[in-house]
């Protein structure tokens, strides 16, 4: 546990010896939603909630991918909204690490169920063998984000990190190259959400075409069964 809010732990992994950080945080949101999501932490522009400036946290894109899997299997039978958020926000550290949070009030934070199915999660991930895939890095969409959710559950890829569609205007070839290669495994394909690229495709097409890297639109992902 610790004191201050956990997007504020900035370098906690210098002050403790572990391989994966995994942060049991509440979320807020304005609709309050009931909810439990998981994403990267990170920030594509100002640090305005922790981390640093245009800096990106190590993505664990197979171990984000079982813990929403099997997310989405122990919240079966609830009304929760399971869904993958952009990355965004602090703490920056320089081990894997990752968010997974109830949402999105005081009500659901209060709720013992909720709690026993994110722990109930988190042990899963932590006590068996973490399956062996591909990573990919999403571009576009919302912040709540139904790509990454669909590729998540219906694909053999995993998602690392997440750039949402109010973020593309500062996209740029640095944050690019961090997305791909602070993933693990390296991410070897990025997908769009054409749709959710608005005014910003054809800048976001040579953007990455200039660094000779695979893409795919996300309905091309989807297309193919398991």
């Amino acid at each position: 546990t610790v004191k201050k809010e956990s997007i504020y732990c900035e370098d906690v992994d210098k002050e403790i010896d572990a391989d994966l950080f995994v942060f049991a945080t509440k979320h807020q949101s304005a609709k309050g939603v009931s909810s439990l999501s998981c994403h990267v932490s990170g920030n594509w522009d100002k640090a305005e909630a922790g981390g640093s400036d245009g800096k990106l946290c190590v993505a664990p894109a197979l171990f984000l991918k079982e813990t929403f899997v099997r997310l989405n299997e122990n919240a079966k039978d609830t009304e929760h909204e399971i869904t993958m958020e952009c990355t965004h926000h602090g703490p920056f550290l320089n081990k894997p690490c990752f968010f997974i949070e109830i949402g999105s009030s005081l009500e659901e934070w209060k709720n013992k169920d909720s709690g026993d199915i994110i722990a109930k999660t988190i042990m899963e991930i932590l006590s068996k063998d973490i399956k062996k895939g591909k990573s990919c890095f999403v571009i576009g969409g919302s912040h709540y984000n139904h790509t990454a959710n669909k590729i998540m559950l219906n694909s053999n890829y995993a998602v690392g990190h997440i750039c949402p569609k109010y973020m593309l205007e500062v996209l740029n070839e640095n944050l690019l190259r961090q997305a791909i290669e602070r993933t693990v495994p390296k991410a070897e394909l990025v997908v769009l959400d054409w749709k959710g690229l608005g005014e910003h495709k054809q800048k976001i097409i040579k953007l990455i075409e200039e660094r000779g890297l695979e893409y795919k639109r996300s309905k091309e992902i989807l297309s193919k069964p398991l």
